[in-house]
């Protein structure tokens, strides 16, 4: 037989379900017991927590129009996830993962960005779902650290060989998936009234789009393909899914080009490149920088680690040596000792404050003093360059494929290894 405490649970979510009316901002009349509902280790889950939890996820499942599970079902997965929470938590605080202000309301003005509301309407839609602003960064740092930890443990566990990468780039899927993609326009001129009428009709066409004619108007109009009506525009296919004479043509087309008018079996054919998505040479502006890091600490205050790197910028603009100042005085033991030298950087290589200021700093200066969560720099920029990364990026990118799908399956297994190792009890 249910318990109370399992029909109280019940009986708010049907209330939630039933109510259109019901938000967070009806947690001030309702007083929650905080009962224990699970004790996780050396902590508990509180009822009130689960309660809170439950009003969030079904609001959520109803802005989504989603059907509601069944209140047994969703309360177990709801405690379940809670526990697990707890588990990460704990584990975050032994290891001392903790995210930053910074990355916390960073991560809020994302989330603001993403939902296109200015200031006032956010702080509106807060309020609407009963929250604080001090609740919703309290519950950004609870999600950042769980993923912190989360990658901090899986992705050690995951190890992609040079030789599966190798492997998916030879197979059926790896070629498809490493094709290039090609936004076409087609128009279709069959050869219904003899092959020198159609072969003229399309010279014609071909004319008109040279002196400026919309490609989308001319297929309307004269096209017989099976998309005439949709301006001849074929969308966005894969190479391998190309008729054969396509996608040679449309390998040879730079954006927005159109091709020569060319034959086959079903009239004259011309073909325009809208866009074009992978294949081709992946040119890449490689940075070769330095820095100088000093990291801040009880007797290295932000404003003593500015003052001191100011003092060093102005000495290497005098003459002094940037390597020499650099090994004498970095925090950065990785490249203190090779003068501050970072080497060759690809895009996205560091964090977005580094990477903006390298970006804004020309070649042969030294930047003013910056932070990041890693302590104050000063960079130069050493030199530039134009590199071909194609191969590279392959197989970067396949990598990160095989990463991605061995990430999920392997953060399943640690979730249930670190639920098995733990004294979890539910008192519901």
């Amino acid at each position: 037989m249910i318990n109370k405490k399992i029909t109280r649970f019940v009986g708010v979510l049907a209330l939630l379900s039933g109510s259109a009316l019901f938000t967070l901002s009806s947690q001030a009349a309702t007083v929650p017991l905080d009962r224990i509902v699970a004790v996780v280790d050396n902590d508990v889950v509180l009822e009130s927590e689960l309660m809170s939890t439950a009003r969030d996820i079904v609001r959520q499942l109803r802005a989504n129009e989603t059907p509601l599970p069944p209140q047994e079902v969703l309360q177990s997965q709801i405690l379940e996830k809670l526990i697990l929470d707890r588990l990460q938590l704990s584990r975050a605080e032994r290891i001392g993962v903790q995210p930053s202000d910074q990355q916390v309301n960073a991560t809020i003005a994302q989330v603001q960005k993403r939902q296109g509301l200015n200031d006032l309407q956010f702080q509106q839609k807060m309020q609407q779902d009963g929250m604080t602003l001090t609740d919703l960064q309290h519950k950004v740092r609870q999600e950042l650290t769980i993923k912190q930890v989360q990658q901090g443990n899986v992705s050690r566990r995951i190890r992609i060989t040079k030789q599966e990468v190798i492997n998916f780039l030879d197979s059926t899927e790896g070629k498809f998936w490493n094709s290039p993609d090609y936004h076409l326009g087609h128009i279709l001129i069959p050869m219904s009234e003899g092959e020198e009428v159609a072969k003229n009709k399309v010279k014609s066409l071909q004319t008109q789009l040279k002196n400026g004619a919309d490609f989308r108007k001319l297929a309307i109009s004269n096209s017989s393909g099976q998309f005439a009506l949709q301006g001849g525009d074929l969308g966005w296919r894969k190479n391998s899914q190309l008729p054969g004479l396509f996608a040679e043509q449309a390998a040879t087309l730079s954006k927005g080009a159109v091709s020569e008018p060319f034959k086959s079996g079903a009239g004259f054919h011309l073909l325009k490149l809208y866009d074009q998505r992978g294949g081709g040479e992946q040119l890449v502006e490689q940075t070769h920088v330095s820095h100088i890091l000093l990291e801040t600490s009880a007797i290295m205050t932000d404003e003593q680690a500015v003052s001191k790197l100011n003092k060093m910028r102005q000495k290497i603009l005098s003459g002094t040596d940037f390597a020499s100042e650099a090994k004498e005085n970095s925090d950065d033991i990785g490249t203190m000792l090779k003068g501050g030298d970072m080497g060759w950087s690809n895009p996205g290589m560091f964090v977005p404050v580094f990477e903006k200021v390298m970006a804004d700093t020309a070649i042969g200066d030294i930047s003013e003093p910056f932070n990041t969560q890693f302590g104050w720099h000063i960079l130069k920029v050493v030199d530039r360059r134009q590199e071909d990364m194609s191969e590279d990026m392959i197989r970067n990118q396949a990598r990160n494929l095989l990463q991605s799908r061995r990430y999920q399956e392997e953060l399943q297994s640690w979730l249930q290894e670190i639920r098995a190792s733990a004294y979890v009890e539910v008192k519901l």
